[in-house]
């Protein structure tokens, strides 16, 4: 038998394992011990995942938690984001497509004014 005293503290539930598990990582990059609980007994469930920190731990992993900006919907950051800047498209295409772009509007011979109505050249 031994003495040590158990020190682990919930820190947080989150409804899906991957939000958990990412959440676990953030806060190992920074050098906190941490214990995950499933919430479910079956593999595979994705029920959810809780968080345990030994007591030395507690304060510093709640201020990274509480750190983390959660205003990140998809549509916002897409709406802040490039396609160059989700990896769509490189930089280079970016450039090519505004010089193509400005050469068709100077040249009217270009293919890009050459369609009729019916859309064929």
């Amino acid at each position: 038998m031994t003495n040590q005293v158990d020190n682990w503290h919930k820190l947080a539930r989150y409804d899906t394992n991957m939000q958990g598990e990412l959440h676990a990582n953030l806060l190992r990059n920074n050098g906190i011990t941490v214990s995950l609980q499933a919430l479910s007994a079956i593999p595979g469930m994705n029920s959810g995942i809780v968080l345990w920190v030994q007591d030395e731990d507690l304060a510093q992993a709640q201020d990274i938690l509480s750190n983390i900006d959660t205003d990140t919907s998809g549509e916002v950051l897409l709406d802040n984001m490039s396609d160059a800047d989700l990896g769509i498209i490189s930089d280079t295409q970016v450039d090519q497509d505004s010089q193509g772009t400005q050469n068709s509007q100077d040249n009217p011979d270009s293919l890009d004014n050459q369609t009729d109505n019916g859309g064929n050249l």
